[in-house]
């Protein structure tokens, strides 16, 4: 597995001025309360690396306050659709200000799951058969005939989530077709089209990408192994219900192609600066890709510094890279 070389650490010489940065984290979406968490540990490993950072949220008061006080970047910490959906990273673009992260159009193409998949999937990489329709679909011809041709084409188990969103919100396994009309209802709390994909039974791996000046690169995949054997919301945030190991514990050859598929997913999408691909390494050893998350969570106990960690860097040394890369115009 390719890994890149250890950062050096992006703080203020006495000659310079120490780089300013704007942390976007809040939002309204679900996972508003993840994403400030994101936030503020971006914000405490900036300080101690010697970046100037502060804390602030995506409302009225943003674009006001970075045109009185402009950043030299700015890093977006927002999860779900404000900070993912390509809409804010639009609106800096008009604003001219820059930002760690992939470009809003490739952004816009990440959100959209069944979109994401079939790009992945022409550039010859695996994912999980899927089809993705919207609520009136299945209004309009009768839930029921509906979901009799998915499990007639899918078959038993299937994964069900929302074809946008993230932190596993709605996302439900099914093996027994009577709970598939309530995984359904579920979903469409959280979206108007939900994606429903065959299950795939394996290993669950988060593998991050960073480009730090040398092109993308992977990290040391993290092995996801949650109690109940499903990674969902609960899952993700309840203590004690999930075990992550860093370096993942699969051979080597797998971990190379699972490093492999997300430096090429990351590519595939244009997505820049950082990103983390979610896969499932089949018995076979087969890693197919389930989703690409372009704003990962930053937390204490997120996979993304778990990754850098694992890979023997510093996480505010990464991050520090990243914002001066965008402050110095870097491409």
């Amino acid at each position: 597995m390719t890994e890149p070389a250890a950062p050096a650490a992006a703080t203020a010489t006495s000659e310079e001025a120490p780089l300013h940065a704007v942390v976007l984290a809040g939002g309204l979406t679900f996972e508003r309360e993840v994403s400030l968490s994101s936030g503020t540990q971006v914000v405490e490993e900036l300080a101690r690396v010697g970046v100037d950072a502060e804390l602030r949220d995506a409302d009225a008061e943003l674009l006001p306050g970075l045109a009185a006080v402009p950043a030299d970047a700015v890093f977006i910490a927002l999860h779900g659709a404000t900070g993912e959906d390509g809409a804010l990273r639009a609106v800096l673009d008009l604003a001219g200000v820059p930002y760690v992260g992939s470009p809003a159009a490739a952004c816009r193409l990440a959100w959209d799951k069944p979109a994401a998949k079939s790009v992945v999937r022409s550039a010859g990489l695996t994912t999980p058969d899927w089809v993705a329709l919207p609520h009136s679909t299945f209004r309009e011809l009768g839930a029921g005939a509906v979901l009799d041709l998915i499990v007639a084409r899918l078959g038993l188990p299937l994964m069900v989530k929302p074809a946008s969103g993230g932190s596993a919100l709605g996302a439900q396994k099914v093996g027994r077709v009577e709970d598939l009309p309530a995984a359904m209802v579920s979903c469409f709390a959280y979206g108007d089209t939900v994606l429903v994909e065959r299950f795939v039974d394996g290993v669950e791996l988060a593998v991050s990408v960073v480009d730090l000046g040398e092109g993308p690169e992977a990290l040391p995949a993290v092995e996801i192994a949650p109690e109940s054997g499903v990674f969902d919301y609960t899952a993700r945030y309840t203590p004690g219900l999930t075990e992550y190991h860093a370096p993942a514990r699969v051979p080597g050859d797998v971990a190379a192609r699972a490093a492999d598929l997300a430096v090429r997913v990351h590519r595939a999408l244009g997505l820049a600066d950082l990103s983390r691909t979610d896969a499932i390494v089949d018995a076979g050893g087969e890693v197919h890709f389930l989703e690409v998350n372009v704003s990962p969570g930053l937390t204490e106990t997120s996979m993304f510094p778990m990754a850098v960690e694992a890979a023997g860097h510093d996480l505010g040394d990464v991050l520090s890279r990243l914002l001066t890369r965008r402050a110095r115009g870097s491409a």
